[in-house]
This record gives structure tokens, sequence and C-alpha cells, in this order.
């Protein structure tokens, strides 16, 4: 099973950050992939206090050497992500954008 590395939006509204990447992962998983999702760490972190947000995304990067691709989700790119992905590019680990269209054709309703 090939492993993805979900790469989306965390800040801002964390709560509904999560959920949309509950539907993500849900969307990897039923395409038939073992979804990597760092974003799961802010139910045990704290991602307005620094510190913890760098160790969040620092377990998340040391997890980018196990994957086969990076899935990017959303429409805006943050600052996190930016990183993600560079980091993905210095590994040469394949990258591709997820449409929300493609996720509602496989899990249907809506993006929330």
């Amino acid at each position: 099973m090939r492993k993805v590395y979900i790469c989306a939006p965390l800040g801002g509204n964390i709560q509904k950050n999560l959920k949309k990447v509950k539907q993500y992962a849900r969307f990897a998983l039923l395409c038939g992939t073992a979804p990597v999702v760092p974003h799961f760490y802010a139910l045990c972190l704290n991602d307005n206090l620094p510190k913890e947000r760098e160790i969040g995304m620092s377990a998340g990067l040391s997890l980018l050497w196990l994957c086969d691709e990076m899935w990017i989700f959303g429409g805006k790119e943050t600052e996190g992500m930016r990183a993600e992905i560079q980091f993905c590019k210095n590994l040469n680990v394949r990258i591709r954008r997820i449409q929300d269209s493609e996720i509602t054709k496989k899990i249907g309703g809506n993006i929330l």
C-alpha cells in the first residue's frame, strides 16, 4: 500500500480544519493508500504555542521520509504547508494536488 503524506491547512480555525483533514484521510483510504496525517498531532499539542507547533511540524516532517507521495489539499497554501512542500521536493517525493471535485466524487457530500 502506498503511503501518502496529507498536506493541508491546520492553523486558523483548527477544529474546522481537523474536520476537513478527516475527509481528506477518508478520501486517501478509499483510494487504496495509507495516509500519513500529521494534523492529528494537534489533538495532543497546542498549535497556538510556538514550541508545541514546532514539535508537531518536526514530527510530521520526519514522517515524509517514509512516504511515497505527498497529496496537497485545500485552495490556499499556508507557511507550514510551503515548508512541507519544499522538504518534499528536497526528498524527491512525488507531489499531487487534489481537487475538491475528486474528493466529493469519491466520498460524496461536500467539503466542509
